[in-house]
């Protein structure tokens, strides 16, 4: 059964490049290892690819990265073991998300994953202005009360 959180099916050779291009920007480039860490990278911005297991318990731990990733215009996809994903970043453990926060030699790898993510719903919206306030008519009886005037002399 799929994950709540897995919005689509990344395809096999796209998840072949995203471990090439987290094993190759671990070595060249800088990584945030772990959901947490990830999260900071989407939230400062930093983050130029983000990649989460699709098998993560429980699911809460990674289940706010692709909304995150949308709203900061981030792009992001899947990979089908937090093993595979730990092992591609060099570490003795499984790993539930990694950000791609500096590619180093692996820039062109994660500018063509980004691509192919993209239609599959991936990369969030661009960042939108925040909305004006708008503020509601005052009611008949609430209607404000000019300042006084200040008498001359």
């Amino acid at each position: 059964m799929a994950k709540s959180y897995v919005k689509f099916e990344t395809p096999k050779d796209v998840v072949a490049k995203v471990l090439e291009a987290v094993t190759v920007a671990n070595d060249s480039g800088r990584l945030r290892k772990g959901a947490n860490e990830s999260t900071k990278g989407v939230e400062s911005g930093t983050a130029q690819l983000l990649v989460i297991a699709e098998d993560v318990e429980p699911e809460e731990v990674v289940m706010h990265l692709p909304g995150l990733c949308q709203e900061k215009g981030v792009a992001y996809c899947y990979v089908p073991t937090k093993k595979e994903l730990g092992a591609a970043a060099g570490l003795p453990v499984t790993c539930a998300a990694i950000a791609i926060d500096k590619p180093g030699n692996a820039a062109e790898i994660v500018k063509s994953i980004s691509d192919k993510v993209r239609p599959l719903g991936g990369v969030g919206a661009a960042k939108a202005a925040p909305a004006k306030e708008h503020k509601a008519p005052a009611a008949e009886g609430e209607k404000k009360k000019a300042a006084p005037k200040a008498k001359k002399e």
